[in-house]
């Protein structure tokens, strides 16, 4: 594997009971982009995140992350590795506040169990990162705020900030605009930029006018399988994904 690139996968393919939703997926990911995945329902994007995440076994095929192959390792080693995953449906703890959510995901990074028995002075000791992380991801108004209570687009900031607590090299971002109005859209397109900074993401979106704004390069997946890969210019004059993406529900 070049050094550029950091993710790759070859041949992976996911059949269930006959119906293949993953159908050979060759791809390549360049360290410090923003890639993303797009087609329409149905094609396999999440499906191919669980498979990089091994929430799924492949049928066949490999996972290569930095040159290692990571296809037979479980969810929390590959974690462990800095691939990590935010999910399409906020994944924190609803009635903890935000600063409790960010100190638990820190504690996870240490690789320890969970202190929620420990004093306060060891709990507090995490407090100054976790408050940095809140403060990057606009969050800092809203600290002592159960997570419950939080608007839509502020709990999506939350989930990033404590995916970002695991000190990621590369994030995996299921449909993070999902469910978003305008303000919030723009809100956390930003914050996605400001984090790719020094990390590589990877994300599944169906908002085409985020995918244009924020993608160095897309993969269009249809029917399991790539229907299309390139920057956006590309993708979007390609016949074949007009035909099979772009004309269906294209806003």
């Amino acid at each position: 594997m070049p050094d550029d690139i950091i993710l790759e996968t070859e041949d992976l393919t996911k059949e269930f009971a006959g119906f293949v939703a993953v159908n050979g997926v060759s791809l390549q990911v360049k360290r410090g982009t923003i890639h993303a995945v797009i087609g329409p329902n149905g094609a396999g994007k999440t499906t191919y995140f669980n498979l990089l995440t091994k929430f799924l076994v492949p049928t066949r095929g490999r996972i290569l992350y930095n040159g290692a192959d990571i296809t037979a390792l479980a969810p929390a080693d590959v974690a462990r590795l800095g691939l990590v995953r935010s999910f399409q449906i906020s994944a924190v703890f609803p009635h903890l506040s935000v600063l409790e959510n960010v100190r638990i995901a820190l504690q996870r990074k240490r690789g320890t169990s969970f202190d929620f028995w420990r004093s306060k002075s060891i709990l507090n000791e995490m407090n100054g990162r976790a408050v940095e992380l809140i403060e990057s991801v606009g969050l800092q108004d809203f600290i002592q705020w159960a997570a419950v209570e939080l608007p839509y687009g502020r709990k999506r900031a939350l989930e990033i900030a404590t995916t970002l607590a695991l000190d990621p090299d590369m994030m995996l971002l299921d449909e993070p605009m999902a469910g978003m109005g305008h303000e919030d859209i723009e809100r956390i397109s930003s914050l996605i930029k400001t984090v790719s900074a020094n990390r590589t993401v990877l994300m599944v979106e169906h908002n085409l006018n985020v995918v244009a704004s924020l993608s160095d390069r897309i993969t269009v997946l249809t029917r399991g399988r790539v229907l299309a890969d390139g920057d956006y210019q590309t993708v979007s004059n390609n016949p074949d994904v007009r035909e099979a993406y772009m004309g269906v529900g294209h806003e």
